[in-house]
């Protein structure tokens, strides 16, 4: 089975990408969904989360917006939430992988925009970086989004910059097609 790790920042082209391979019968595994999937149904992790940041819990359920609070103030509680939920993550990811192997899938897609960091890139044969100019991504989240352009920028410079992705990826595209279909044909020859 082919494992493709897929990152890069807001409005570079992730999803595009992603769709690509939906046409190649991908499955693909959406680590912000499995993210919030744990937050909700692993009581472990939760249990690991109450140790570390006491009071988040409230009515069996974790109370995003102050774990917010907490850890977006204090960097060394952001670290540490990131080490918590990153090795739950990692984990729920290398089950959906084996269940994805033993039914005889042959490529899965893993979006992540904390796939390197979180070291679920290390369970993908391959890791693409997708880039783009800053004025198409200003653009595709502006009109994605319905924001103007001021806050769009400060999404895109919270991120990390173009020169991240090409360190530390095997695969770099850079998406500054108007057109899909010429998008795919890059991605066709890149893979």
């Amino acid at each position: 089975m082919k494992v493709v790790g897929i990152t890069g920042g807001t409005g570079a082209g992730k999803t595009t990408l992603l769709n690509y391979f939906e046409t190649l019968g991908a499955r693909i595994i959406d680590c912000d969904a499995v993210y919030h999937d744990l937050l909700e149904n692993s009581d472990e992790m939760k249990n690991e989360l109450e140790l570390r940041f006491p009071g988040i819990i409230k009515e069996g359920r974790i109370d995003r917006k102050e774990l917010g609070n907490v850890v977006f103030n204090d960097t060394e509680a952001l670290s540490d939430l990131n080490e918590i939920t990153h090795k739950f993550v990692g984990n729920e990811v290398q089950q959906i992988l084996n269940r994805e192997k033993n039914d005889g899938r042959e490529i899965v897609a893993i979006d992540a925009i904390l796939l390197i960091e979180s070291g679920i890139a290390n369970l993908c044969n391959r890791v693409a970086g997708i880039i783009a100019p800053k004025e198409k991504r200003l653009k595709r989240i502006m009109q994605r989004d319905k924001i103007d352009e001021k806050y769009a920028l400060a999404r895109i410079c919270a991120q990390k910059p173009d020169s991240f992705f090409i360190d530390n990826c095997d695969i770099i595209l850079e998406n500054d097609f108007d057109d899909v279909d010429d998008f795919y044909s890059t991605c066709a020859e890149s893979m």
